[in-house]
């Protein structure tokens, strides 16, 4: 028998359902792609996903700020947020520009555009998430929200 069959047999199934009825990660998962999928149809007729929303949200700030911290925000690595940000600057809703400091970094802007669809999405998201704290009746979503944040 090998090491990984070995390691297998000597988990029983009760302990399986242990796991998948008291693991914070798996049900932070199921979460996270439930909240994911409804916030992405809410926001379907505007012409965004939810991921969309929350990057061009990170965006919207007085001074277009640089790719570092708004992939530290958004909890992505730079490539992951390049990724993310071509689709919107084909669309024309987000600038890349060279950073005045830095002329090696970029900063990340909302266009004229970017604002525009970001203020018609708002109403989306603000009703879509009212309907989610509602949902969630009897359960302190201010605790759930600072738990969610002590552990990112």
């Amino acid at each position: 028998m090998t090491e990984h069959a070995a390691i297998s047999a000597t988990v029983s199934h009760d302990t399986t359902l242990h796991v998948r009825d008291h693991c914070l990660c798996l049900h932070a998962q199921r979460a996270a792609r439930a909240l994911g999928r409804r916030f992405d149809e809410a926001l379907r007729p505007v012409g965004l996903t939810n991921g969309q929303f929350s990057l061009m949200m990170a965006l919207n700030r007085p001074e277009p700020p640089p790719m570092g911290p708004v992939a530290v925000l958004l909890a992505m690595d730079r490539t992951t947020l390049t990724a993310a940000v071509k689709p919107l600057s084909r669309r024309g809703l987000v600038a890349v520009l060279p950073d005045p400091r830095d002329r090696r970094g970029r900063r990340l802007a909302l266009t004229e555009a970017g604002r525009d669809l970001l203020a018609r999405a708002l109403p989306v998201w603000v009703e879509t998430h009212a309907a989610v704290e509602a949902d969630l009746a009897g359960i302190d979503v201010d605790a759930l929200r600072q738990g969610l944040k002590m552990l990112s």
